[in-house]
């Protein structure tokens, strides 16, 4: 927050930060139509809407799970009946009100029930805000509501208990900044609404791109489909025939000479953290005398890190020379065998590693077991062409997720402009 001594001409300071003079920060509670019960309530509780009275249609229960992403997503709802809504009317949800997620861990997160949505029932793990238009902005309210949920500013409204819960108490008295013209604050919902609808349109474009890239995975990786200029029989081979598979180690922790030396080392957590298909990077490293001491295997670039612990069938590719702990079962490709299209086949493997693992502590997979995997595969022209095809897809797929990502950015600088009143746009 800045200081009194920053604050600069037609501004002021306020509970909620610096904010134009003209604007006022006030409780949530004022932005409710006056005269009017239940602006802000919660669904029933736990015993008064139980799995007894859900219906199979009537009027749709509305619950947190549908607004988590800022966005409202329900793909199948549970109902009740008539006679029960209008017995729990108070917690009844309309078109247009702001349902936010009181219970769990995403408590907080909110989206607007689309205009064309029919009338719901909240769920007990929910809470709806109706807004007054003819004084505010529902779409204003609902972003200053999710940038406070995405900073963590609607932490302090949480209750202390067996999971986390916002208390509706403190939630009608929490203050927000607010334009003093209803034309302001619309102005301001349409600017960062145009930028949410240009982040939806990618979200779609990401998924019908994934959906593509799945089919021709399918198709490609099978033979069902091929390339133009092939044809012949496919050979069926085991991974320990066209692969060399590696075992990794840790050198021993107590000796501190052993680590934080000039060598990759790769645990499964640098796997599942990292985007993409290759790696280049790990959280730790280790020394040469580590590695001299340990079970660990230098490997080469293009090595196919194959994580056969815990989060089985996970992989990447070594983008430089590393070495791994004992959680992998890395591959080392023959001459004749593509690793990139190796990795490709692998990703539709997981299942089948997961089948062959054991173990009581945690499930293994073990060398022996994965050596006796079954790929069919074309020859090494073939295997690099389909290669580049799921290779092109996954570089536009990176491409759309950095734009995606850029854009998520550029919306929270404007979030922090606009909802403060830095930059006016009327």
């Amino acid at each position: 927050m800045e200081g009194v001594m920053d604050v600069k001409p037609g501004y002021k300071q306020t509970e909620v930060g610096v904010i134009p003079e003209d604007w006022e920060a006030v409780p949530i509670e004022s932005l409710t139509p006056p005269n009017r019960k239940n602006g802000i309530v919660d669904g029933p509780f736990g015993s008064n809407l139980k799995t007894i009275h859900y219906r199979t249609s009537g009027i749709p229960i509305i619950t947190s799970g549908y607004v988590t992403d800022g966005m409202f997503r329900a793909d199948h709802y549970l109902y009740v009946d008539r006679s029960k809504f209008l017995e729990e009317k108070r917690s009844s949800v309309h078109p247009g009100d702001i349902v936010m997620a009181k219970i769990g861990e995403r408590c907080g997160a909110s989206a607007i029930l689309p205009a064309t949505h029919e009338t719901g029932i909240l769920s007990g793990n929910a809470l709806k805000i109706t807004v007054d238009e003819a004084r505010h902005s529902t779409s204003y309210v609902w972003q200053v509501l999710w940038g406070f949920h995405v900073s963590g500013k609607l932490e302090v409204l949480r209750t202390v208990g067996a999971q986390p819960a916002l208390s509706i108490a403190n939630l009608k008295r929490f203050k927000i900044p607010v334009p003093s013209t209803n034309a302001e604050q619309r102005a301001i919902a349409t600017a960062l609404g145009d930028v949410d609808a240009l982040l939806a349109g990618l979200d779609r474009l990401i998924a019908k791109k994934r959906d593509l890239k799945q089919a021709a995975m399918q198709q490609l990786l099978t033979g069902q489909t091929r390339l133009p200029g092939f044809s012949g029989e496919w050979e069926v081979k085991r991974l320990g025939e066209i692969a060399v598979i590696v075992s990794g180690g840790t050198p021993r922790t107590s000796e501190p000479t052993y680590w934080n030396g000039g060598i990759k080392w790769c645990t499964p957590t640098d796997i599942t953290r990292h985007a993409g298909k290759y790696l280049a990077e790990t959280e730790r490293t280790i020394s040469h005398s580590g590695l001299n001491n340990s079970g660990a295997v230098l490997l080469p670039i293009g090595t196919l890190l194959l994580c056969s612990r815990a989060t089985i069938g996970e992989l990447k590719i070594a983008a430089e020379p590393v070495c791994t702990n004992q959680g992998f079962k890395s591959l080392v490709c023959r001459p004749g065998t593509s690793n990139e299209l190796l990795y490709y086949k692998l990703l539709t493997m997981k299942q089948q590693m997961v089948e062959r693992a054991f173990g009581s502590t945690f499930l293994e997979i073990s060398t022996r077991n994965v050596s006796a995997l079954e790929v069919a595969a074309p020859p090494i022209d073939e295997q690099a062409a389909i290669a580049a095809v799921l290779s092109d897809m996954d570089a536009e797929l990176a491409a759309l997720e950095a734009r995606r990502d850029k854009t998520r950015a550029l919306k929270q600088g404007m979030m922090q402009e606009l909802l403060t009143g830095r930059t006016r746009l009327v």
